[in-house]
């Protein structure tokens, strides 16, 4: 069957700092165009302006005014606002977050609507963009809400795949957080993300332990015995083949992560320490276990490097073929799930 090719929308993120360049250089590369059909909701004031100040002009953009109009082979931007935005590389501008927040809302819009089958978002300032609209730690946090679901960020590399148990929380609160009943929701998503999204049947999930040596038998602290050794055992007699707790000093240094097709981490730096160390410039954000799907790089607004030419597009890049590659693996998993003599048909040909 031949597939068209995807549509992907892209947010702008923070327009003072690196997000339109990344975005800018990704979409330099003329292959781009040939796997997927992007279209960015922001502005073409505010896109020229970085054109110029980045000295880009070579990067070519086709602005149209509805999303029905969308033009194969072109770099599309729909106009989400008409007015000037006063940017100033690198600085933190609350005024210019409302901008971040307008782009991210038309893309979910267009996604409700059709019009685009994946996001994938340029960072955005998690201070700047809070209004009475936007209340979230982050963009995980309002996609959670606004699809009213639950979903585990899930960090995507060749090196691994790491889910977070708790995100954007202190440290102090991370031992109350983590919860029988939570690590089995998280096991969950992660095993169904697996099979639907990576096309992995009954997937190796490892568990990383909360507490160092996973508590040496209640030595040092009691939760590994007492929460997450029963999630695990519980999750595993529900059909996911979850395995640990794994202490986590140990995990990476030895290898034993590539035993596995997804890791849980109990918490933030647990687990995107050993994985931007192992796929800094390589790594993809993946909101998982929600209808949208949705992808944005491993790093941040880069304000100290903003409007300087300095900023490395890889992560980027990286989040747009992710993006592909789940709207095609989706539709797939969709298509077999519709017909089931699509299976039997396949296995003829094989």
């Amino acid at each position: 069957m031949e597939h068209t090719l995807p549509t992907i929308g892209i947010s702008v993120g923070d327009l003072n700092g690196i997000g339109l360049e990344v975005i800018m250089k990704t979409f330099s590369n003329g292959d781009m165009l040939d796997l997927c059909t992007p279209v960015i909701f922001g502005s073409s004031k505010t896109l020229s302006y970085h054109r110029k100040a980045l000295e880009a002009e070579h990067f070519q953009f086709q602005t149209i005014k509805e999303l029905g109009k969308l033009i194969p082979g072109k770099v599309n931007l729909l106009n989400c606002w008409q007015e000037e935005v006063k940017l100033e590389f690198g600085k933190a501008d609350k005024t210019v977050g409302t901008y971040a927040l307008k782009s991210l809302d038309h893309a979910c819009k267009a996604f409700e609507d059709g019009y685009i089958q994946a996001l994938v978002t340029a960072p955005i300032n998690k201070e700047t963009i809070q209004s009475d609209i936007f209340r979230f730690t982050g963009h995980t946090d309002y996609l959670e809400a606004r699809y009213k679901g639950k979903s585990t960020m899930l960090l995507v590399s060749e090196e691994m795949r790491m889910g977070l148990q708790t995100v954007h929380i202190p440290l102090s609160e991370v031992p109350k957080a983590v919860t029988k009943d939570l690590i089995v929701n998280k096991l969950h998503i992660l095993s169904r993300t697996l099979l639907k999204d990576f096309h992995i049947k009954k997937g190796r999930i490892a568990v990383l332990a909360l507490n160092p040596h996973a508590g040496d038998g209640g030595v040092i602290g009691n939760e590994d015995q007492e929460v997450v050794e029963p999630a695990i055992k519980h999750a595993f007699d529900e059909g996911v083949s979850a395995f640990g707790p794994y202490p986590a000093d140990s995990f990476f240094g030895s290898g034993k992560h590539k035993q596995f097709d997804a890791i849980l981490a109990m918490y933030h730096d647990q687990g995107l320490t050993p994985f931007k160390a192992l796929s800094f410039g390589q790594g993809v954000n993946f909101t998982a276990g929600l209808d949208i799907i949705r992808t944005s790089p491993d790093h941040g607004t880069g304000f100290e490097i903003a409007g300087k030419n300095l900023a490395n597009e890889a992560s980027f890049r990286e989040a747009v073929y992710l993006a592909i590659d789940l709207t095609r693996r989706r539709a797939t998993t969709e298509e077999i799930n519709a017909d089931p003599l699509v299976i039997k048909n396949r296995n003829k040909e094989h």
